[in-house]
């Protein structure tokens, strides 16, 4: 009795778990609306502000800084007649430092975004048929959430390829192919308008979004460090912006 009540047990957790991640992985990726500005305003600073902790600790796990924090908490032990909270106070005011300065090229970013294309989406990107603007849409008791979006612009110069940007996706839906859709939804749409190349900028700090896009077929093509933030920022934050490009006539010809 006993043996069939575990077993009985077994197969309704199976069961649930089973069909929860059927209903999870289930959503569509549909263009903008402007009813979904407000959440997908949400989702863009949280996309941009939960890098300043990862370029934080990347920056501070640098041998550069972590031998200048050493010397500066050294001399504030000396300074503080051999006190130990002299020593923390000063090496805290140096990590106070760089966490502002990754802190200031995240915002900065943001607030440029938001007084220019973000400002009037439907302008800037549903107004031109060359550009595009994406959402991906699912199911949650019954109401439609937005969990994610994608925009793509075609470039200011000649015209020949497309420029990939706002790649979020809200962070309960990820590790669920669901950036990869997105990315695919990019791609594609460059195949139709005729783009040979997909461009897109990231952020050195977001390993995981440089894993996707290189397992989508993008290929790192230079770096720099135009934060658009003051240059003495930028260099203690050591963040690099990655430029990584996809040739969409090679990707769509192998899928």
């Amino acid at each position: 009795m006993t043996l069939t009540l575990g077993i009985l047990i077994v197969v309704i957790i199976l069961i649930v778990i089973f069909t929860s991640g059927c209903h999870m992985k289930m959503f569509s990726i549909r263009e903008y609306r402007p009813s979904d500005q407000h959440v997908v305003m949400s989702l863009f600073k949280d996309g941009i502000f939960e890098h300043v902790y990862p370029a934080f600790f990347k920056a501070m796990s640098h041998p550069d800084h972590i031998g200048v924090a050493l010397s500066i908490s050294m001399a504030g032990y000396v300074l503080g007649g051999s006190s130990y909270f002299q020593a923390l106070l000063f090496g805290s005011a140096w990590a106070g430092l760089i966490y502002y300065c990754c802190h200031d090229i995240y915002e900065g970013y943001m607030m440029r975004r938001q007084s220019a294309d973000m400002a009037d989406i439907q302008a800037s990107y549903l107004e031109n048929p060359d550009n595009g603007f994406w959402v991906a849409e699912t199911d949650i008791n019954g109401q439609s959430k937005v969990v994610g979006m994608v925009a793509l612009a075609q470039d200011a110069g000649d015209g020949s390829y497309g420029e990939m940007c706002h790649m979020v996706v809200a962070f309960s839906w990820r590790r669920k192919n669901l950036g990869s859709q997105l990315t695919r939804k990019a791609l594609d749409f460059c195949k139709e308008r005729g783009f040979g190349r997909l461009i897109l900028d990231v952020s050195s700090p977001q390993t995981a979004a440089i894993s996707l896009f290189e397992k989508a077929g993008f290929v790192q093509t230079s770096s720099h460090r135009n934060t658009h933030a003051n240059r003495w920022f930028s260099n203690l934050a050591r963040i690099n912006v990655i430029v990584h490009t996809a040739n969409t006539e090679i990707i769509n010809t192998k899928q």
